[in-house]
């Protein structure tokens, strides 16, 4: 389908959705309409493994919710709600990875820590936070909840009470990004950590995504009883039988998702 505020692609096993209004790349009920929209159609196609989201240009990857827009009135038809958008990465069955090719602020924000990994690059306008505090306001989409399960409750308070903006290397220190890329790299770095993705089982990765994301927001106890349904799930796959018969003969396991 045609998408005015997105770049939708596929490049092997890989789709690759880029926020598409430079330089800002500032989220409105469009964007978070036409993302929801991509989600569900990379979701349903077998051939993609893994999804990588990223922004227009080169100097952010969000600057997070479009206020301008909303105040001169043009926010967009109604769409999803940011919260319920990201929910559904957060708790998407293939993993998804934000290539932070600039700033992230606020929303932007708010969109990388919803993925299950961020690659940011080190460059002078990469920069990451939840600066909300210094227009009055709170993060919206998550900001409040993520950031400190990322990064510690003390530590997440005083980004998100001061207003504070780090870059790549001290959000990889305090575990708030997963790698830091050069300039011009990140989404090459991405593609690459994806392309490894993709040659996992595609069944076990998404039982472990759900294990894993269904697990912290409960108690040890269940999240044990989680993870024995997932292991007998996972042990009835082709992926599973071909990764035993790939080992006993001492070969590369090819999975089919199955």
């Amino acid at each position: 389908m045609a998408y005015e505020t997105l770049i939708v692609e596929r490049e092997e096993n890989i789709g690759i959705i880029t926020l598409n209004r430079p330089p800002a790349n500032p989220i409105n009920s469009t964007v978070l309409r036409e993302l929801d929209q991509a989600l569900a159609e990379f979701k349903d196609d077998k051939s993609i493994r893994v999804l990588i989201i990223t922004g227009a240009g080169d100097r952010g990857f969000s600057a997070g919710f479009d206020i301008k827009g909303a105040v001169e009135g043009r926010g967009g038809e109604p769409g999803p709600d940011g919260n319920e958008v990201f929910l559904r990465i957060e708790r998407y069955p293939k993993p998804v990875i934000a290539a932070i090719n600039g700033y992230a602020l606020g929303g932007g924000c708010e969109l990388a820590m919803a993925c299950h990994f961020r690659f940011m690059v080190d460059a002078e306008r990469a920069i990451i936070g939840q600066p909300e505090i210094e227009r009055g306001i709170i993060p919206g989409w998550g900001g409040t909840q993520r950031l400190p399960r990322l990064i510690g409750k003390t530590r997440a308070l005083e980004m998100l009470l001061m207003g504070t903006t780090i870059r790549a290397p001290e959000a990889m220190q305090i575990g708030l990004i997963t790698r830091v890329s050069q300039p011009g790299e990140v989404l090459n770095d991405a593609k690459q950590f994806a392309k490894v993705l993709a040659k996992k089982a595609p069944i076990a990765v998404s039982i472990i995504l759900d294990c894993v994301t269904r697990g912290l927001e409960t108690t040890i106890e269940e999240g044990i009883k989680i993870e024995r349904e997932g292991s007998r799930r996972v042990a009835q796959t082709k992926d599973a039988q071909e990764g035993m018969l790939a080992f006993v003969q001492k070969r590369e396991p090819v999975f089919k998702g199955e």
